[in-house]
């Protein structure tokens, strides 16, 4: 599960992961080990332009993904709902070392810019690129739950 939701998404996340706009999406941004803030402070930010304009530095030597296949499966025995996307893999991956991927929902794919892009929730990533294929599970379980 995520290690947090930004404060933004709060109680919206399951809203987003329906992707119910023409061309909306949930995409993925690596962040990179150097310079990333505390817990703390990443969840204040509203869009992620902000949290890119701050010391946070996004690995883009990977690059984003677009994240495909979001299930949310209500859980009536559990009371909870858990929402998961198909595993990205970034292929002959390189560049500087990650510590953090965002899922963030973009609004608009095809005119939309980071200003518009809304971070969702932060997941630890920890791996060192080192042109072998890396997979981009968040979670075994899904990337968010709702109790």
């Amino acid at each position: 599960m995520a290690n947090f939701a930004y404060n933004i998404s709060k109680g919206e996340i399951k809203n987003y992961c329906r992707l119910a706009a023409a061309n909306d999406a949930l995409i993925l941004v690596p962040l990179e080990t150097s310079g990333i803030q505390a817990d703390a402070s990443l969840m204040v930010y509203t869009t992620l332009s902000a949290l890119l304009a701050a010391s946070n530095n996004e690995q883009t030597t990977i690059g984003r993904k677009t994240i495909t296949s979001v299930t949310i499966t209500v859980d009536n025995v559990n009371n909870r709902t858990d929402v998961d996307f198909a595993d990205p893999v970034w292929a002959s991956a390189t560049g500087n070392n990650i510590s953090d991927l965002v899922v963030c929902y973009d609004p608009d794919t095809t005119a939309g810019t980071d200003t518009t892009v809304i971070p969702l929730t932060h997941h630890d990533f920890s791996i060192a690129p080192n042109g072998t294929d890396i997979t981009g599970e968040v979670t075994t379980g899904g990337f968010a739950r709702f109790q």
